[in-house]
């Protein structure tokens, strides 16, 4: 995802900067970058399917349904179906159901005619089911949270920004940001961009910011050592090594470098800076900012990498903290 991302975003710089879109080299990046999200349900549906003990094959249908285009032909409840709606959501909850009617299905077939039976039974029940009801309700629960989220991040502005953004490194701690990855790919379908993602990234950027001061100030080796191995790619977006290795273990800088990006978020709400793609963060992204805000993304990633500097410089480390650092 993270090599799509970074393929999808070079292919979108260049073509911004005035390079011919119908070229040859430029259509065969889009089409290297893009087919992962234009196909991932798929493999969401696989492995949704995998992880609950079903055939993978038919939680990839599953996926195959739900997104196929020639749903927009079809009318249900008086209206024409939308392929994606629901988004992942809706894949995911299809491809789990399938695996228990396959389970119940397969419990009255003789083995004999388990390979035909089951998975025929199996797909016209949850198929039907699918567009009948999981689509339409999914829809209504997608359309709510995307369409709250601009909500949030267009009235609420900077206050907003700055929640979200602040209250993000909790979450990467327990690896509930992974969940977010449907939220993402469902605003990118309906609106075109995710406004969430540049907000989000400055939790990154504020941490970097608060690894740089703490590097500053100590003259722990180890702790040394663990910044200079963590900002590199701390700068691309991947924040675990310093995360783990740094502001976590030390405590109060993993405070400031919230707070830190906190500052970063509430920019990025207020110039509602959006992402085409996921998959990277920090430095990484900005090929992939949408409506050539690419200054406003990066003067946001500055902002979040000084604030979380300051704040932790002056308030977030002394020497004493890096004693269990060893």
């Amino acid at each position: 995802m993270v090599a799509s991302g970074l393929i999808n975003g070079i292919a979108n710089f260049a073509i911004n900067a005035g390079a011919n879109p119908k070229s040859t080299l430029l259509s065969i990046m889009v089409v290297i970058g893009s087919s992962l999200f234009t196909f991932l349900a798929i493999l969401v549906g696989w492995n949704t399917a995998k992880e609950f003990n079903g055939t993978p094959v038919l939680g990839a249908i599953m996926g195959m349904i739900l997104f196929n285009p020639a749903l927009a032909n079809l009318t249900i409840y008086g209206e024409a179906l939308t392929p994606g709606r629901g988004g992942l959501f809706g894949v995911i909850f299809a491809a789990w159901l399938i695996t228990l009617i396959e389970k119940q299905v397969r419990k009255g077939v003789p083995n004999s005619l388990d390979i035909i039976i089951t998975p025929l039974i199996s797909l016209l029940i949850v198929g039907l089911l699918s567009l009948y009801a999981i689509q339409p309700l999914f829809g209504v629960f997608t359309d709510a949270i995307t369409n709250g989220i601009q909500s949030i991040l267009t009235i609420g502005g900077v206050v907003a920004g700055a929640l979200l953004s602040g209250f993000f490194l909790p979450l990467v701690m327990v690896g509930l940001h992974q969940g977010l990855t449907p939220i993402h790919l469902d605003l990118i379908h309906q609106f075109g961009y995710t406004s969430l993602l540049p907000v989000l990234a400055m939790a990154g950027a504020g941490q970097v910011g608060a690894a740089i001061a703490v590097y500053v100030k100590t003259k722990n080796k180890k702790l040394r050592n663990n910044i200079k191995g963590g900002l590199p790619v701390g700068f691309l977006g991947i924040g675990e090594p310093l995360l783990y290795g740094v502001t976590l273990p030390l405590g109060r800088p993993f405070i400031t470098a919230c707070i830190g990006a906190a500052f970063g978020g509430a920019f990025q709400a207020v110039m509602h800076t959006g992402a085409l793609g996921i998959g990277v963060s920090g430095l990484s992204l900005i090929p992939l900012i949408a409506q050539n805000k690419y200054v406003y993304y990066f003067i946001g990633l500055i902002i979040a990498y000084a604030a979380g500097f300051i704040l932790t410089y002056l308030f977030g480390y002394n020497e004493k903290m890096a004693e269990n650092i060893k």
